[in-house]
C-alpha cells in the first residue's frame, strides 16, 4: 500500500512541473534562490561543488542584482571573501 501512494506521489510530482519546481527552491539555499538569474548570467556551466558559484558570484558581486548582493553578504561563505576564493575561511595559503 505505501509503495503504491508513493508512486501516485512520485507520479504527480512528475506530471506537475510547477510543484516539483516549487520543492527544488525550497530545498535551496538563500543564494542559490535569490541569485538564480545572476548564476545563469555570470556564472553558467561552472560546477555546484567546491564553491565555484559561489566564488563566481563573489568575484560578481558588483554586478549581481541587489537581493543577490545581499543574500552573499548575509550568509557564512560570503563574509570576508577575498584574493585565492578563501570566501569564509581565513586567509588562504598561496
Amino acid at each position: 500500500m505505501k509503495i503504491s501512494i508513493m508512486a501516485v506521489i512520485a507520479a504527480a510530482m512528475l506530471a506537475s512541473p510547477t510543484l516539483a519546481q516549487a520543492q527544488a527552491q525550497a530545498q535551496r539555499g538563500p543564494v542559490a534562490a535569490a541569485c538564480a538569474s545572476d548564476i545563469e548570467q555570470y556564472c553558467k556551466g561552472l560546477p555546484h561543488v567546491n564553491r565555484a558559484v559561489r566564488i563566481c558570484l563573489e568575484k560578481n558581486k558588483d554586478n549581481v542584482a541587489a537581493a543577490c548582493r545581499q543574500a552573499l553578504e548575509s550568509t557564512g561563505g560570503g563574509r570576508g571573501c577575498g584574493p585565492g576564493g578563501g570566501c569564509g575561511r581565513g586567509r588562504q595559503a598561496q
